[in-house]
């Protein structure tokens, strides 16, 4: 799964809903392996609760002995974002790999 570029939804549930329903039925029946890459170059505060949902439901899923890694893709410079992986990491119990790019 990959989700990449801006968050700016005014109706966060317009955006993220469909993505949620999706990895919600994913998880009865999900892959041995799940990479997740997430590479936003921003995101607001509407999506930043979004975004912890999705990491809360790959945490059900590593939970249950799926392999569930997450790939937090940034450019180096982007304090903000590595800070926003870092926060994320620290709430999860699978890996969270902060990948910061030129």
């Amino acid at each position: 799964m990959e989700i990449k570029g801006k968050a700016t939804p005014e109706n966060g549930h317009l955006f993220f809903d469909p993505m949620l329903n999706w990895l919600e039925s994913y998880t009865h029946n999900p892959s041995a392996k799940t990479l997740v890459n997430i590479h936003f170059e921003y995101f607001n505060t509407v999506s930043s609760k979004f975004i912890l949902a999705i990491f809360r439901k790959l945490n059900e899923l590593y939970c249950k002995n799926n392999e569930t890694i997450v790939q937090w893709i940034c450019d180096k410079n982007d304090e903000d974002m590595i800070e926003a992986g870092e926060d994320y990491q620290a709430l999860v119990n699978f890996p969270v790999n902060i990948i910061e790019t030129d």
